[in-house]
């Protein structure tokens, strides 16, 4: 379990100030894994009833650009933010109720980095998306 102390050292790391609204934002992040900008909002007033809207987008900005935590958006879905960072996993999206959750690489590596044709680029990372139906949607399309 990750404490608020966790939360303000990660902050620290990342040469950004601690503020109540960025851990308030990083907590709710990593308690609520692919949550977009409104659930988070939800979750942060909760325990910070005043935090305003701007202060959780403003916060969502540079927790990601300090790669604290990753925005990700499948093609017809809002934003959404997730803390697991670093090791280049993709995601599974839901057709019919829209849940993502996290899959890993096919074979446990980053071979997805070593694209077939890299253009010139100097690639750091690769975003691979899987679309079908959930076991929930799953079970009721077939019922």
């Amino acid at each position: 379990m990750v404490t608020p102390s966790d939360f303000q050292e990660m902050l620290r790391g990342a040469a950004l100030r601690v503020t109540r609204p960025r851990v308030a934002v990083l907590s709710a992040v990593h308690e609520h894994p692919h949550a977009d900008t409104d659930s988070i909002i939800r979750a942060v007033r909760q325990n910070l009833p005043e935090v305003s809207h701007q202060a959780v987008y403003d916060s969502l900005h540079t927790l990601t650009a300090a790669g604290l935590v990753r925005r990700i958006q499948p093609a017809g879905s809002v934003a959404r933010y997730e803390s697991r960072i670093g090791d280049n996993h993709h995601h599974v999206v839901c057709r019919s109720c829209g849940v993502v959750a996290d899959v890993d690489c096919a074979v446990g590596e980053v071979p997805c980095l070593t694209a077939s044709d890299n253009r010139g680029f100097s690639i750091d990372e690769a975003e691979v998306i899987y679309w079908g139906l959930c076991p929930d949607c799953s079970t009721a399309r077939s019922s």
